[in-house]
């Protein structure tokens, strides 16, 4: 009989009085929602929104329900170019909920940068924020990717990014 060992933790806790929690991300905004479901938990006032938690959870949950139904699973990165909105947090919260992985690709970035980073990390569905000022997030994606202009989501085919699908 081959002895088996126990598997290692991803993490580490280091010396500490506190231990740590144990839970996922998704976990904890559940728990702090059932706490907390009337208190404020993001305010975007440049936008005009303000959301409770238990507002918050609800669109961090249908955003997820809206990943999955793309087939976006756990494991798979979802790459987000955009600034500092509220719908950006929504999404970190709805990736780590499903298990996938939010690629966060910096609103700086210009063509020849996306190139890269679409190639590099695998990238499976993207979002992006439209235009910010000067920059033109959706000219300079298609430009990278041309094959996506007439593609439906999904069915995206690029021999340059071959994991790029919605």
């Amino acid at each position: 009989m081959v002895e088996q060992k126990a598997p290692e933790l991803s993490y580490s806790c280091g010396i500490s009085d506190n231990p740590l929690l144990g839970v996922t991300i998704g976990e904890m905004l559940d728990q702090v929602c059932a706490r907390h479901p009337d208190t404020e938990a993001l305010v975007a006032p440049f936008q005009d929104i303000r959301l409770t938690y238990r507002q918050f959870r609800d669109e961090v949950d249908k955003i997820g329900r809206g990943l999955m139904a793309m087939d976006i699973n756990k494991g798979d990165r979802v790459g987000i170019w955009a600034m500092n909105y509220a719908e950006w947090i929504m999404v970190q919260f709805a990736t780590a909920k499903i298990g996938a992985i939010m690629v966060n690709i910096n609103p700086a970035y210009r063509t020849f940068e996306l190139d890269y980073c679409l190639k590099q990390s695998e990238i499976k569905l993207i979002i992006i924020q439209g235009r910010f000022k000067t920059s033109d997030y959706v000219g300079m994606f298609y430009e990278s990717c041309p094959e996506a202009y007439e593609s439906r989501p999904g069915r995206i085919l690029s021999e340059k990014f071959q994991f790029l699908k919605t």
